[in-house]
Order: structure tokens, then sequence, then C-alpha cells
């Protein structure tokens, strides 16, 4: 079977599922690429219908022939079946993607109460934004997407061009010189100020430290965490 097909429709939710239908996958067993979202507005208002292209990943189309049926609640994949929420969380990033002019290539799977969607491509930078708070942004309004189509709890991690492992890896850094200083100190040791994700990220890793523990001070957009001796 072909691997591609570019298709149209009033929506890119539309047009994506009348191209994995043509195609004969489901959505984890392709990346979507919205050519156009189908407005000059930010949320596709207008009269131009959207344009995606659907290709097939590498190893799914001999998976597809398989089984020709579309993907349904009987299938099982390498992640949870794919959901309303699943498919709405990815179709709201996709339109905010082409709103600010980006074409970037969409990954999602969903395993238990998370979404991971991923987004690959060039001039990914807009998305992020000044230490991530674009992505954050996007990331907060995609899990209000999210959880109107769920009616459990979800928890959607959105990451652009790799940004949320590359800065993990710089927090946990910044967390042990932190905590390297405080045990030589032996005094309180105030981190740069973060986002609640960074701060999530620094508590986490910290929590099984011994001799150390770590709270949150301030007010956003300058709020810190402080790493302590542990007293107890």
């Amino acid at each position: 079977m072909d691997n591609s097909v570019i298709k149209t429709g009033k929506t890119v939710e539309e047009a994506t599922n009348a191209a994995l239908e043509e195609l004969g996958v489901s959505s984890d067993m392709a990346d979507v690429e919205v050519i156009s979202e189908g407005s000059d507005g930010f949320l596709g208002v207008g009269k131009k219908e959207a344009e995606v292209k659907v290709t097939v990943k590498d190893g799914a189309a001999d998976d597809a022939e398989e089984d020709d049926t579309y993907y349904g609640d009987d299938e099982n994949y390498e992640g949870d079946a794919v959901t309303e929420a699943e498919d709405a969380a990815v179709n709201f990033v996709a339109e905010v993607l082409s709103g600010i002019g980006i074409h970037g290539n969409l990954d999602s799977y969903r395993e238990d109460d998370a979404i991971y969607i991923s987004v690959t491509g060039s001039e990914c930078g807009s998305v992020i934004g000044r230490h991530g708070e674009t992505l954050d942004a996007i990331s907060y309004m995609t899990n209000l997407i999210a959880n109107k189509h769920s009616e459990q709890r979800v928890h959607v991690h959105l990451d652009v061009g790799g940004y949320r492992k590359h800065r993990e890896r710089i927090v946990i850094n910044l967390a042990d010189k932190a905590v390297s200083k405080c045990l030589r100190t032996g005094r309180d040791v105030v981190m740069e100020p973060m986002s609640p994700a960074d701060r999530r990220i620094v508590h986490f890793h910290l929590a099984e430290v011994q001799g150390i523990t770590t709270h949150s001070e301030g007010v956003e957009p300058r709020r810190c965490v402080v790493v302590s001796l542990d007293n107890k």
C-alpha cells in the first residue's frame, strides 16, 4: 500500500481521519504533518480547508497489512488504545503549530492516564519560548482540551524538539549542585526561579536523597526551590 497520502477536510481532525482511513492505520502508526490548518486565525476560522500529509511509520505498514481493519476498541498496540482525549490533544497541538506557521511532525501514544505528544521539525524555537514559557502555556491548554474529552483525569506530556528531555538534564544537574553546596555549607540553598514543571523535577529527583529536604518559596514567576538539610 502507499505509505503517504495528502487529504483535506473542514478540520485537521477530519482530514487526518480521512487519511488514516485510506491508509488503513491508526494514529499511533503514522506521522501527521499539518500542511494547512485551514484558517487565517489561531484556531481555524476561515473558508480554506485544512490539509494534512499522513505518512505510515517505518515497520507499521507490515502490521497494517496483516490486519486491514481501522483501529477499534479491541485492538492492542504498544501503548493504550487511542482515545478521544488523545485525538483532541493531538489535533489541538497541530492547529496551534499551523496557526504560528510551523509544520512539524507529531507522534503520540497513551499509557494509563498519561498522553505523550512529541513534536519534531525545523524552527521549533517559537513553540518553546524563553525558558519553555510558550511550551508550558501550550501544554496547559492542551491538558484542558484533553480533559474536556475524557471522563477520567488525564495528563498530557508535550515535548517539542526534545526540549523537555534536554531541560530535565539541566535541572537535575542544578539540583545536584545545590545538594552538594547544602551538604558542604550546612545552609539552605535557594535555587534559581523555575517553572512549576522544573520545580517538580527537582522535588522528585531529590526526594530519595538522604539528609536533604526540599520546598518551594516565593510567588510566581519568581518561585524557587529551597534545598535544606533534613534535621529529623
